[in-house]
């Protein structure tokens, strides 16, 4: 049998997880499943990757890779900054609708992760990386529509992800409400643009005193 390096093994490894997680779920993402599913030894993945909690971000980035990929070539040209992120955000959440984009699988597995220590690791790496990807996405659409930033692309990032994971989270829950959907995307925008801006007014808000451990 010809040898296959790790490098090309790697992204058909990658493949067979997203294939076998998104038809059985991710509980059934082992190594010795993945490894049945492209029909090689168990140790090919482990030697691949490493670790399994490696394969998981890999499979992660590779996920949000193509989400990325997919939302950028909805941006318009020569459109200015509000209507360029309204099509961004538009294409993101057509993303959680549509099966086959695997965002679907891409929030379980973050689920997935908080209920399993040894994938915590790589579940923070992943999300700090969401965070950079979507202040890269903000900082490219800002200077393309000439738009100074009132805020720091990642302070924009991560404000706009908490409401869109929060969105993303009903549709999980089994609790689709398309007309609310709509109505809370569209005020997501416009306060993120508002905050990108510097057109959103900031309240201070008291915050509580931090409470000491035992």
């Amino acid at each position: 049998m010809a040898h296959v390096s790790a490098a090309e093994r790697r992204p058909q490894l990658i493949k067979a997880a997203i294939d076998l997680m998104t038809r059985e779920g991710v509980a059934a993402g082992s190594t010795r499943a993945i490894a049945a599913e492209l029909g090689v030894a168990q140790a090919t993945v482990h030697y691949t990757f490493g670790t399994k909690e490696d394969l998981y971000r890999a499979v992660m980035d590779q996920i949000t890779d193509e989400l990325v990929a997919q939302v950028r070539r909805a941006a318009p040209e020569d459109a200015g900054f509000e209507e360029t992120f309204s099509a961004l955000a538009g294409a993101l959440w057509g993303t959680v609708r549509e099966p086959t984009s695997h965002h679907q699988l891409l929030s379980e597995l973050t689920m997935f992760a908080l209920r399993v220590p040894g994938l915590n690791e790589a579940r923070q790496s992943h999300y700090r990386r969401v965070i950079e990807v979507t202040a890269q996405v903000i900082t490219e659409t800002a200077e393309r529509a000439g738009q100074e930033l009132a805020e720091s692309p990642e302070t924009v990032a991560r404000f706009f992800l908490s409401g869109f994971d929060g969105l993303t989270m009903q549709v999980l829950q089994c609790l689709p409400d398309e007309a609310t959907e709509r109505t809370g995307l569209r005020a997501l925008v416009g306060a993120t643009v508002a905050l990108a801006k510097g057109d959103l007014d900031l309240p201070d808000v008291p915050m509580a005193p931090d409470v000491p451990t035992a």
